[in-house]
């Protein structure tokens, strides 16, 4: 049993030359690990930007979407989830890729070992500006308002949003490890082990390779990202490993 969990790879950015390397970049990974994975778990923000009409889909990620393709018709089980970035997700990846969505955590027991996966954003205490900009997002009636855009405006739209956003945050880099009583999905996590079990839980969104024990037995593993880490997990029927994949 080789299971692996990757995210936050943010396709689109910072431009098309190195959105394409690191594209580029995980397929290879893909390609290392095809002949002996078992599933492969895609945990959020895959893409920088993802919105879906009826009739398209944003442009660019070809390569990507065609190994995905590759590898489903081949037989191996592969899953996505929603990130904050990519949370408009209607159908496309479900009908043409037959790649299920979640755009919640789900829990998964594997070899015994129970785990509780997803991309980890709107979880725990803090973060009540980013909650509210969900719900507005997530509402039936807002996105059909954002539909009724010309896609290349809403794409130039959307893409501003997320450089002022990710430029507003010191100047770009990634906070550091706050320590386990400050961070959100830590709490969280410890908080869900007070009313249920878990072995592992994976989340990315935090953009920092994180290996915590929450206690003598549970773990809290977070995938890092595919701009500065390139990480991912892997579960090898026993224990999961936080790894590393061509690292600079």
């Amino acid at each position: 049993m080789n299971i692996y969990f990757a995210s936050d790879l943010h396709l689109g950015i910072p431009n098309h030359q190195k959105s394409l390397e690191r594209e580029k970049k995980f397929i290879r990974w893909l390609n290392s690990i095809q002949d002996n994975a078992t599933a492969i778990y895609l945990v959020g923000d895959i893409f920088d930007y993802w919105h879906e009409y009826k009739r398209v889909v944003p442009k660019g990620a070809v390569r990507l979407l065609g190994k995905l393709a590759e590898l489903r018709d081949g037989g191996l089980p592969i899953f996505a989830f929603t990130g904050n970035h990519d949370l408009w997700m209607y159908g496309y990846f479900e009908e043409e890729l037959d790649i299920p969505v979640y755009r919640e955590p789900i829990q998964e027991t594997f070899n015994g070992k129970k785990f509780f996966i997803g991309h980890g954003d709107g979880l725990g205490p803090g973060d009540n500006g980013y909650k509210m900009l969900k719900k507005l997002f997530t509402n039936p009636l807002c996105q059909w308002a954002f539909r009724q855009l010309h896609p290349d405006f809403a794409s130039a739209v959307a893409q501003y949003s997320s450089r002022k956003s990710r430029m507003s945050q010191n100047g770009g880099e990634v906070e550091g490890f706050l320590g386990e009583d400050k961070e959100w999905l830590c709490i969280f996590a410890k908080e869900m082990l007070q009313k249920e079990f878990f072995d592992y839980f994976v989340f990315g969104h935090r953009h920092l390779p994180l290996n915590i024990d929450l206690n003598a037995k549970s773990k809290y593993i977070n995938l890092g990202d595919w701009i500065n880490h390139f990480s991912y997990a892997e579960f090898d029927g026993q224990e999961l490993h936080l790894r590393f994949f061509e690292r600079p």
